[in-house]
């Protein structure tokens, strides 16, 4: 397999509960693996007080809302990529307008969109324990995703290693 001279930021994306922080850490893993320097961000980690507890009282986030969060994370991942290491974020990244704010003075990211059906990832979310992200908002974020078209396409149904492992084969046989 090639190696590629330069860096890029990967960014895993979807709804919530479609399960982009447990594929950026595979494929985390799978870069370090294959000897190249990457770093993971999880998305979540990066949200201002205000927003976390705006989404556990149940209230969705509006545009303003996500804006600083936007903002931050468009700077930890410029600063991965000046540390010379692949930058994979797990973020949700719904609308055209947040990825275009995220991927701003960055070269060609690579936009990996997660997706399942409602019933699927709601299922999943009331099986798992979040910190603030109630099942309950899974709705209002299926009504603001706005599909990315150019992205690698994956749908949830496949185990987390076997998706991460697609992203790395696609990833590697770019040009």
């Amino acid at each position: 397999m090639k190696t590629r001279s330069l860096p890029i930021a990967l960014i895993v994306m979807g709804v919530s509960g479609c399960g982009k922080s447990s594929v950026a850490q595979a494929l985390t893993e799978r870069f370090l693996k294959a000897g190249l320097s990457a770093k993971m961000l999880e998305g979540d980690e990066f949200h201002p007080s205000a927003n976390i507890e705006k989404m556990r009282s149940g209230q969705a986030l509006n545009d303003q809302d996500r804006e600083p969060w936007l903002t931050r994370l468009n700077l930890e991942i410029r600063a991965a990529l000046s540390e010379g290491q692949f930058a994979i974020l797990a973020c949700s990244a719904l609308k055209k307008k947040y990825r275009a704010r995220l991927a701003q003075g960055i070269e060609t990211p690579l936009w990996i969109h997660l997706s399942g059906t409602f019933e699927l990832i709601e299922e999943r979310m009331k099986a798992r324990q979040h910190e603030y992200m109630p099942a309950a908002l899974l709705r209002s974020q299926f009504e603001l995703l706005e599909p990315p078209e150019e992205a690698i396409h994956l749908n949830i149904e496949a185990s987390v290693n076997h998706l991460a492992e697609q992203v790395f084969t696609q990833f590697m046989s770019r040009p």
